[in-house]
């Protein structure tokens, strides 16, 4: 975080966050459940306790085991934490108001498991609620364990959706840090262009 460009653009993807949650209509997110999948050391989990959610109402799942002891550690013990395999994991039905996923599937190269994961997602999503989505649409050619998500995908991967409402956000990751550089004022003005952003925030609701 001490990264001009990495504050950079967790800040401007909290304050799209904050938006997209203020056009549903979500103003206390404090009596809402919501479940991460893949949460990593609970970066997200502790952004979504400052903006209002509470630890007994948030949940995460995490595969690996030194990054499921990370969040473990730094989490509230109030927070409910399991590790392991998410289709592995015992999660009653229509049991969250959110279900939240960030750079998930783009680690994920099996198609077939792509669409198992996002079905048990969408299996664990009450009606009236949404899965919440945050991951890049492009692929990175230094990187061939990644492949972009685009929003058709998206569309394909939760065809039951409601609607799905997606904006592209965050600037590309190179060009933020050659930017960021010079003076960090330079990635807002960069990120104006919105094709220089690689990545969707998308609120896919069910009915």
């Amino acid at each position: 975080m001490l990264d001009p460009a990495v504050w950079q653009s967790v800040q401007e993807r909290q304050r799209a966050l904050l938006r997209l949650l203020a056009r549903v209509g979500i103003d206390d997110p404090a009596p809402l459940r919501l479940l991460e999948v893949g949460c990593g050391s609970g970066g997200s989990l502790l952004e979504l306790l400052r903006i209002g959610f509470v630890p007994a109402n948030l949940c995460g799942i995490e595969l690996l085991p030194e990054r499921f002891a990370q969040a473990r550690a730094v989490l509230p013990a109030a927070l409910p934490l399991i590790e392991g395999d998410a289709l592995a994991v015992a999660v009653p039905p229509a049991s969250f108001d959110i279900v939240f996923v960030s750079t998930v599937f783009s680690s994920l190269l099996d198609e077939a498991f792509q669409h198992r994961l996002a079905d048990a997602m969408w299996r664990w999503t009450k009606p009236g609620g949404a899965v919440l989505w945050y991951d890049f649409t492009f692929d990175n050619p230094r990187n061939p364990d990644v492949r972009g998500v685009p929003l058709a995908r998206v569309r394909a991967l939760f065809p039951a959706a409601l609607s799905v409402e997606a904006r592209r956000v965050t600037l590309a990751p190179p060009i933020a840090r050659a930017v960021c550089r010079v003076h960090p004022a330079l990635y807002t003005a960069c990120n104006a262009l919105p094709l220089l952003r690689t990545h969707l925030l998308c609120w896919i609701a069910k009915a």
